[in-house]
């Protein structure tokens, strides 16, 4: 028994190791000024570190620009999407009406077309309401998030029949149900939700690169693409930008990590 869980250790030590080793790569890279990039074995000393790479990429890009325009657009998209989705979600799971199971597959089937699909039409859809070089062309097209849908309807569906019909028995609407009985119960899976929409929001950079005409309403992962273009060989300042990018998400998931625990694991079910 003590050789198998030291080898079951072993093995989770490896995967953590080789999982966690990209970023702490891109790390010490950008904490170099010299020394090897690529070697092979790569050079994980620490010697002569320094923050020069961070302060290059601050005097290089407007980075409080960009964090900001983040910011924004994370703030508001994941906001909707909560919105949306919850509402989406309750009908499928709580009400009764013709087809609606063909309604949740059909939604649930559009998961098996590739996400670029849409570019084309977002494009023209957001051309045709004027918002094209807009932030809200940025974060509208994704507010409707298929996973948010099925991941709310799943919560909806674990909360006992009797909390709804005690609700309808004291007079409740659909709306005053769903706000103040429903809503309240499915916490870990909209903290859920809202971290995988956070993550989405800020690593995006194709679709606002495709959006935006303006380069100052980037956000950050859209800059650090254009400080590429600049600076093509200085890999240090790119990794710099990268860990810059990174932080957020860390920070974001260590203030929710127990929700989102608890949002995977036992879903809504209290």
């Amino acid at each position: 028994m003590v050789l198998r869980k030291a080898g079951l250790y072993l093995i989770l030590l490896a995967l953590a190791a080789f999982t966690t080793f990209p970023f702490l790569w891109t790390l010490l890279v950008s904490l170099r000024t010299r020394g090897p990039i690529f070697a092979i074995p790569p050079d994980l000393s620490l010697g002569g570190l320094s923050a020069a790479n961070y302060v290059g990429v601050w005097n290089t890009l407007p980075l409080p620009r960009y964090v900001l325009n983040s910011l924004y657009i994370a703030a508001m998209g994941v906001g909707l999407t909560l919105i949306v989705c919850s509402l989406a979600a309750y009908p499928l799971a709580r009400m009764q009406f013709p087809g609606r199971n063909v309604v949740f597959y059909a939604i649930i089937a559009t998961l098996m077309l590739p996400e670029h699909i849409g570019l084309i039409v977002n494009f023209i859809t957001m051309m045709r309401l004027r918002l094209v070089d807009t932030y809200i062309s940025v974060y509208l097209p994704s507010v409707a998030s298929i996973f948010g849908i099925f991941l709310l309807r799943q919560a909806y569906l674990s909360i006992p029949q009797e909390l709804e019909d005690a609700a309808r028995i004291d007079g409740a609407g659909e709306l005053t149900i769903w706000w103040r009985i429903l809503l309240p119960l499915t916490v870990p899976a909209l903290a859920t939700l809202a971290i995988f929409q956070f993550v989405a929001f800020w690593n995006s950079f194709l679709w606002p690169i495709i959006i935006l005409k303006t380069p100052d309403k980037y956000p950050l992962a859209a800059g650090l693409l254009y400080l590429r273009g600049l600076f093509a060989h200085n890999t240090r300042f790119i990794a710099a930008g990268t860990v810059i990018a990174t932080l957020p998400i860390i920070v974001v998931f260590l203030f929710t990590q127990r929700y989102f625990m608890r949002g995977i694991t036992a879903g809504a079910i209290r």
